[in-house]
């Protein structure tokens, strides 16, 4: 997950403790760790950055946003076929648009209520762990 936001994240990460959906969840606080994560660059390494079966991903974000995460992760062969998810505050038509252009796989307007979360979230992992077929590799 990137997400500049520690409140988020915890919601987040606890909303999905909830589901049984957290055993290997990795945080980054931006794009730019983002991609040093998906490179295993600096600290990331194969045993702390594992490729991600899903990244859930923030549009607003220091030093590098999600929009410009987004298409480096879709401009890239070995990362352009991880599913996207942009779990975001906004609720803009240009940003869904612009993120669907751009190539994420699906574009979710954060829930303000936790219950709320706690169902989105069930929902995530029921449709891209349980329905979809997804590439090994």
């Amino acid at each position: 997950m990137a997400d500049d936001d520690p409140d988020d994240r915890m919601l987040t990460k606890e909303a999905l403790e909830e589901n049984k959906l957290a055993h290997d969840l990795n945080f980054v606080n931006d794009g730019v760790q983002l991609m040093d994560y998906l490179y295993r660059r600096g600290e990331h390494n194969e045993v702390n950055a594992p490729k991600p079966d899903l990244i859930l991903l923030d549009l607003n974000m220091p030093k590098m946003d999600g929009r410009e995460a987004l298409q480096k992760i879709k401009e890239n062969p070995s990362f352009k076929r991880i599913p996207v998810i942009i779990l975001t505050t906004s609720r803009a038509e240009e940003d869904i648009i612009n993120s669907y252009d751009l190539g994420v796989n699906s574009f979710i307007s954060k829930p303000v209520m936790f219950k709320d979360l706690v169902e989105v979230t069930r929902q995530i992992g029921q449709y891209w762990f349980g329905v979809v077929d997804l590439p090994k590799t």
